[in-house]
């Protein structure tokens, strides 16, 4: 038996591009493909290889370097809260717009 332990989330676990359709909706722009940089350790990439946490009242992004939360999106009927503490930069291409 392995001596590591085996977090029961991992098996839920997507990537970034599971929440693409909720970026589209909110910024109107293909967000995956958007560099980003996590807060906590500098890891950089696109947040489509941010680790997706999607099985509860919203989507939790993760950095897939250090495991701490980057984004969170929830939805409810009137509203989607956004919150990217967790965010060191998030960089939109002008030609995107």
């Amino acid at each position: 038996m392995d001596d590591l332990e085996i977090d029961p989330n991992w098996d839920l676990m997507l990537d970034g591009n599971a929440a693409a359709g909720l970026f589209q909706e909110m910024f109107a722009v293909e967000m995956t493909a958007c560099p980003t940089a996590c807060a906590w350790c500098g890891q950089q990439g696109q947040i489509g290889r941010l680790l997706a946490f999607a099985h509860a009242p919203g989507i939790v992004l993760r950095c897939p370097n250090c495991m701490n939360v980057m984004m969170r999106i929830v939805e409810t009927n009137e509203t989607i809260y956004f919150e990217a503490s967790g965010v060191a930069y998030l960089a939109f291409e002008r030609s995107a717009w």
